[in-house]
């Protein structure tokens, strides 16, 4: 099963490479630049797996660059701390 599989995993495995990403000493600019790029990957090659990413996928079809940059922006809060260390 993958992650996309499920929300909850979805979070605990971004959550956890957020963590990764921190502890490594990534900047909180690079990290959301990079939740920037990885959502707009999944949105143009990865078909959602549930209705949680259906709704971002959506979201992400209809926002310009900025929108999109706050969606991933709010990916990386949603996630922080949220791993499952």
């Amino acid at each position: 099963m993958s992650v996309l599989d499920n929300w909850q995993q979805w979070k605990d495995f971004l959550g956890d490479r957020l963590d990764q990403g921190q502890e490594q000493g990534m900047s909180k600019d690079t990290v959301n630049n990079l939740a920037f790029q990885i959502g707009d990957y999944l949105a143009k090659q990865v078909e959602p797996k549930n209705e949680q990413e259906r709704i971002l996928a959506d979201l992400w079809s209809v926002a310009d660059k900025n929108e999109q940059q706050a969606i991933a922006n709010m990916m990386v809060k949603l996630v922080e701390n949220n791993g499952t260390q």
